[in-house]
């Protein structure tokens, strides 16, 4: 298409004012959107958003001479340009769009879910991309963990993309055959308008907690992200709404087709008596289209959440109960997400978890405790850069619900990792005076991890949180390569090596 023809897409919905400069370049075959002046090549429209630190609009005379065929930005050109030059009142909204337009509206062609909240985004997302492929449907996956196109995976990059790459990998999962996308949407990705323009089959609310407080305002502010999600859901689109969650009833009066899911409250979609182990989880769940029977390796509580949350959405879908039921079967773990991580040969039960919040520490520890024959000890930290007034919650949770405690770094980019460490004490120190949990406090988290499988006694559980799948660790500028999951084997293999010594 020309650039011409793709800018028609812009309309009233952006602001449009149509360009008074470089008119003659219209005709000019379009290659490609983009929002980085450095992919920027012979052809393709550039987008100038405002960042935090700098209007990407200064980035234009770089895109230009690249061979940017037309520019869209919020503001005009400071100089003359040879090139459409179009202003619009919102660039990430005409962004989304742009990139839609220029892929061909893939998310049409595809059952897109969509699933928002704070915690349980990730493990929601591989239950329902079980279930897809348990029906037979070809299903492409975003998310925190990895990109899955087809039969082809990739590490992410972020929990959901910029709408370019966005709508990039979704066009590349129609030509693959893909007939579903599971997709985990942030909050960040919300409030900046990368999912306008995806036409969701459905979405999911799992829950709202404390996080994300550096980049949003408050509570109420980060809760309107998440909302927008539902806002975008065409009328027909089932909502899968946690309704035990606070938030849940204010969703339900705003989506056209709620479903709501839970334990506590009245819900659509329910479960029978719940049945725990530490080999899975058993029960029976109500819904409109029957009932589906759960036989899942998962563990816990939170994940009776999100079992639900997947039931209802797939169930909604058309997705045949037997197909359901064969998801939940085959998924037998979610990458970093309570992955045991030590063997039948070990005298400790070590598990890697991604628990990053007060809120999901406590879950992840009232789920270990009863795993635990003798002492509960947690290794975590908390990241630079972020939201510090959840890292002394972090600090009361772990010590209230641990035997011993090993604070350490998280990913303490630009900060000091020995301050974020004492902030994190400030909340673990009354609850160790009042308890008498012991905790330690060790700067270097490889040191911290091999520190606490040393200290562990048969029968205990270790639990390493904080970071799960990611298999880096960003200080001071740098990212260096960092895995919980491979230190904490090599600590237990040490370990073995001692204790068959002795």
């Amino acid at each position: 298409m020309t650039v011409a023809e793709l800018v028609r897409v812009l309309g009233p919905m952006a602001g449009y004012v149509p360009p008074t400069t470089g008119l003659r370049g219209l005709d000019v075959t379009c290659t490609g959107v983009t929002h980085d002046s450095r992919r920027a090549a012979r052809g393709t429209v550039f987008v100038g958003l405002r960042g935090f630190k700098a209007d990407g609009a200064v980035f234009a005379p770089a895109a230009i001479a690249s061979g940017a065929a037309a520019i869209v930005a919020s503001e005009p050109p400071s100089n003359d340009v040879d090139v459409p030059w179009f202003v619009v009142e919102d660039a990430r909204l005409a962004l989304a769009l742009l990139a839609a337009e220029f892929y061909g509206h893939p998310s049409a062609r595809m059952k897109v879910v969509g699933i928002t909240g704070t915690n349980g985004k990730t493990t929601t997302s591989y239950l329902v991309n079980a279930m897809f492929d348990a029906a037979g449907v070809t299903t492409g996956l975003m998310g925190t963990v990895t990109y899955r196109i087809g039969s082809r995976a990739v590490d992410a990059t972020r929990t959901t993309p910029e709408a370019p790459d966005l709508q990039a990998m979704m066009r590349e999962m129609v030509d693959a055959g893909c007939g579903a996308c599971v997709m985990e949407v942030s909050s960040h990705a919300l409030a900046l308008r990368r999912a306008d323009g995806i036409r969701f089959a459905a979405g999911v609310f799992t829950n709202l907690t404390r996080d994300h407080l550096d980049f949003h305002a408050g509570m109420d502010d980060y809760f309107a992200a998440k909302r927008r999600l539902f806002e975008l859901l065409p009328a027909d689109a089932p909502a899968a709404i946690n309704i035990d969650d606070p938030r849940g009833a204010s969703l339900v009066e705003i989506c056209d087709r709620p479903v709501t899911y839970g334990i506590n409250k009245t819900a659509v979609v329910s479960p029978g008596r719940l049945s725990f182990s530490l080999d899975g989880l058993t029960f029976d769940i109500r819904s409109p289209r029957g009932l589906v029977r759960v036989e899942s390796r998962l563990v816990g509580k939170p994940n009776v959440y999100n079992i639900l949350a997947a039931v209802a959405t797939a169930s909604e879908l058309d997705v045949p109960i037997g197909a359901i039921e064969e998801g939940l079967r085959r998924l037998t773990g979610v990458p970093g997400r309570f992955e045991v991580v030590s063997s039948a040969d070990d005298d400790v039960t070590v598990v890697v978890d991604y628990a990053h919040t007060d809120d999901a520490l406590r879950n992840l520890l009232e789920t270990a405790r009863p795993m635990a024959a003798r002492r509960l000890i947690t290794v975590f930290g908390a990241g630079g850069d972020r939201d510090r007034m959840k890292r002394p919650l972090m600090g009361m949770v772990a010590a209230r619900l641990s035997d011993v405690v090993v604070i350490t770094s998280d990913n303490p980019r630009s900060e000091d990792p020995k301050q974020i460490i004492e902030e994190v004490k400030r909340g673990a120190d009354p609850e160790t005076k009042q308890r008498g949990a012991e905790v330690l406090s060790i700067v270097d988290r490889r040191e911290a991890i091999v520190r606490a499988v040393q200290v562990a006694g048969a029968g205990d559980v270790l639990l390493i949180a904080g970071k799960g799948h990611e298999k880096y660790q960003e200080v001071a500028g740098r990212t260096m390569p960092f895995d919980d999951i491979e230190v904490a084997r090599e600590a237990l293999e040490t370990r073995r090596l001692k204790s068959g010594a002795g």
